[in-house]
């Protein structure tokens, strides 16, 4: 099990800001992007778990079932790259889908770049939550502040 390193700053920087590297897989976490949907603590409460430190522990599942965890995340928060040549890297849902969470966000799945207005590329991957409220601090993503001002679209 990986001791929870800081990959890349602290949450609120862009990017992820934690790995976890086990059997076959290294989990990518980035804590800007997360807005608790659990999506990944019901795939995989042996893996996915916030009562403890770390929180993931690669190792409790194979790293299969990982990944199919992982690509259960909405907003691509949490990511994998295999290690080694076992596991397949994740590949885009084809054709892309853009689906209107009621009060929240887009969720965006499929082959996805998100360029900015000076067209410079912000992102590309296969799974993403756009803001749809206009008051994210993380603008284009989501934040979960569509909750705090009580969004309603």
């Amino acid at each position: 099990m990986a001791d929870d390193p800081l990959v890349a700053g602290l949450p609120g920087t862009k990017g992820p800001t934690r790995a976890y590297e086990g059997v076959g897989i290294r989990v990518l976490w980035d804590a800007t992007r997360c807005i608790h949907t659990g999506n990944c603590l019901r795939a995989e409460p042996g893996v996915f778990n916030v009562g403890r430190r770390p929180w993931v522990d690669v190792d409790g599942a194979r790293a299969e079932a990982v990944a199919r965890a992982i690509e259960t995340c909405p907003t691509g928060a949490l990511r994998y790259e295999p290690v080694g040549d076992d596991l397949p890297e994740e590949q885009p849902q084809v054709p892309t889908v853009v689906e209107v969470r009621p009060n929240g966000p887009l969720f965006v799945r499929g082959a996805v770049r998100v360029i900015d207005a000076s067209g410079r590329v912000l992102t590309e991957e296969p799974r993403l939550a756009l803001c749809r409220c206009g008051a994210s601090r993380n603008r284009p993503f989501c934040d979960n502040t569509h909750r705090e001002i009580g969004f309603r679209g």
